[in-house]
């Protein structure tokens, strides 16, 4: 038996819009699939406006462009995250800031943030891991205090809330990815910008725009459109649009199974954390869970390299996560670490992740956790 560890999600309705895109007469950025997915975005997650980009790279990047960083600004935000939080930001000339992050949900640790804070901070940059929600009230509050933005990095988080707020929509600015190993895809790449300060939604359109007020005139609000700021091709095409509009009818059944795919595993597996041989994912209660993943964190690196390789001799592909960014040659250049780094390498070393899509059978679920207990019972 072979277990992919992933397998982007398709529903069935994705074809046919696809095909609709291609032959209507507009194809390219902000046509009709373009408008719907971002009508649905807006009131579904009840915010000022959403743009759809290529990536959720391309909207953290706009997000940086939109706050004005410069050369000298600092943005705080954890080691453990994905390259593109930190590059955002890096292009436009700031400082990256890592603080440590929490053991128990793998987020930056909000209790270290304020220390971390200087004359030069301009943005804090929380990362909802695996979907589950940062400690907002706690970051909110201090970006008040002392004046500064929250750029949500919500890459993981569709579907996913923090006592009843979307992800992406309590911070100054938020970004979903749309990437194939997402809950939803655009067609293998995507992204969503969520603006939820209404200053910033002219200049957002301008800077997806490539620097013109190109929107503004479709829409008869200038007589020509020119160039007016700096930008960049932010744009979605709109057959990829037609394609995730084809998921987000179907999106209560993508969550439903992937939510019984996630209990499967925490049901099969619970008996291990028991018996301390592991440690599941933890759910805060003022979070709730999207199944975006489901991992399991072991005793360390060599027991994690071990069952990595007894799970592939049984056909299984999992794949641990990132490489925290403070170890790489880029943060030599570009970063520091605030603080006493104490869990974020010792955690990430421990994660691994399950295989989880929607789709997945119960035969290769079960296969999994059996892999599992024959790992530990052999050990």
């Amino acid at each position: 038996m072979k277990v992919a560890f992933n397998k982007p999600p398709n529903t069935g309705n994705e074809e046919r819009y696809v095909l609709e895109a291609i032959k209507s007469e507009k194809i390219s950025g902000n046509g009709k699939f373009t408008q719907k997915c971002e009508n649905w975005f807006e009131k579904s997650l009840n915010c000022q406006k959403t743009l759809l980009t290529p990536s959720c790279t391309h909207a953290l990047e706009m997000a940086a462009i939109l706050l004005d960083i410069k050369e000298g600004d600092e943005i705080i935000m954890p080691s453990y995250t994905f390259v593109s939080t930190a590059n955002a930001f890096v292009l436009r000339g700031a400082t990256i800031v890592f603080v440590d992050i929490r053991p128990d949900t793998m987020n930056i640790d909000e209790t270290k943030i304020a220390k971390a804070i200087t004359k030069k901070t301009k943005v804090i940059v929380p990362v909802h891991y695996a979907g589950v929600a940062c400690e907002m009230d706690t970051i909110m509050a201090l970006a008040k205090k002392y004046g500064l933005y929250v750029v949500e990095d919500a890459a993981q988080a569709i579907m996913s809330f923090y006592k009843g707020k979307a992800l992406g929509t309590i911070g100054h600015l938020g970004a979903f990815s749309f990437h194939e190993t997402k809950n939803i895809t655009s067609a293998g790449e995507g992204g969503l910008l969520i603006i939820n300060d209404v200053r910033f939604v002219k200049r957002a359109e301008i800077i997806r725009e490539k620097g013109t007020n190109r929107t503004q005139f479709f829409r008869g609000e200038v007589d020509k459109y020119s160039w007016v700021d700096i930008g960049s091709s932010y744009l979605l095409n709109d057959v990829s649009a037609a394609y995730l509009w084809g998921q987000l009818e179907k999106i209560e059944d993508i969550q439903k199974d992937r939510l019984n795919s996630w209990n499967i595993y925490f049901e099969g597996l619970k008996n291990l954390q028991k018996d301390r041989c592991v440690e599941l994912p933890n759910i805060p209660k003022e979070c709730t869970n999207n199944a975006h993943m489901f991992y399991i964190k072991v005793k360390d690196l060599q027991t994690r390299t071990d069952i990595i390789e007894h799970l592939k001799r049984h056909g299984i592909n999992v794949v641990f996560h990132y490489v925290p960014l403070h170890s790489s040659l880029g943060a030599e250049k570009f970063a520091r670490f605030e603080d006493k780094e104490v869990y974020t390498t010792k955690e990430s070393d421990r994660l691994l992740r399950l295989p989880m899509f929607y789709g997945l059978e119960q035969k290769h679920r079960d296969a999994v956790i059996l892999a599992i207990w024959k790992f530990f019972n052999e050990a």
